[in-house]
């Protein structure tokens, strides 16, 4: 990987986009990116998917949420999105594709979803357009909602290189699980709150 452009990045961020790339270099199949609330985590995901892509071999990236509303901004960041060594933007670079039915663009380079929806797409379940709308925090969790996502060949176990979870205390360990599990791709969580559990994953 060339050197991190380090202009309009706070050292947080050059600090976590570095850690990640070594993390990757070292093959370690997981990494954990903590930062506070406001420091701008979607803003460097957002760097180190446009590096990943252009320079680190990466061809498809799947950007998870847990609620319909933060997809929406993730998109819209992603739009907004300049890099340090072009004038366009993220997305004149690239395809970025919101998922909103159970269709993956072949021609997307960037996927954002909720947990929930691929999980429907996986599962071939039909989903509850409403509970795209309530964070995984909100929701009760029992050992009897557990979910079971099977082989589904229209997206195979291959189709992400790198998964980015947002908010990832709330989806890494509850009953979604299964969707990251699915995917044969370097995981990358995000979040501002981590606990032990999200450490140990």
């Amino acid at each position: 990987m060339p050197p991190l452009p380090e202009t309009n990045l706070r050292n947080c961020q050059i600090s976590a986009v570095t850690g990640l790339e070594q993390s990757l270099g070292l093959n370690r199949p997981r990494a954990l990116i903590h930062m506070a609330t406001g420091a701008g985590k979607t803003f460097t995901a957002i760097t180190s998917v446009y590096r990943l892509l252009k320079f680190g071999g990466a061809t498809r990236i799947l950007f998870l949420v847990d609620t319909r509303n933060l997809g929406k901004q993730a998109h819209q960041e992603f739009m907004a999105y300049t890099p340090p060594d072009d004038v366009r933007k993220f997305t004149e670079l690239y395809n970025v594709q919101r998922l909103t039915s159970s269709t993956i663009d072949p021609h997307a380079q960037v996927c954002i979803s909720t947990i929930q929806r691929m999980y429907s797409i996986l599962s071939g379940e039909p989903i509850d357009e409403l509970a795209e709308d309530i964070s995984l925090n909100e929701v009760q969790q029992t050992a009897k909602q557990t979910k079971v996502v099977r082989y589904n060949p229209a997206v195979p176990v291959e189709t992400f290189d790198v998964i980015i979870i947002d908010e990832c205390h709330r989806s890494i360990y509850n009953v979604w699980k299964q969707v990251l599990d699915y995917f044969d791709a370097y995981l990358i969580g995000l979040t501002a709150t981590p606990d032990n559990r999200t450490d140990r994953k």
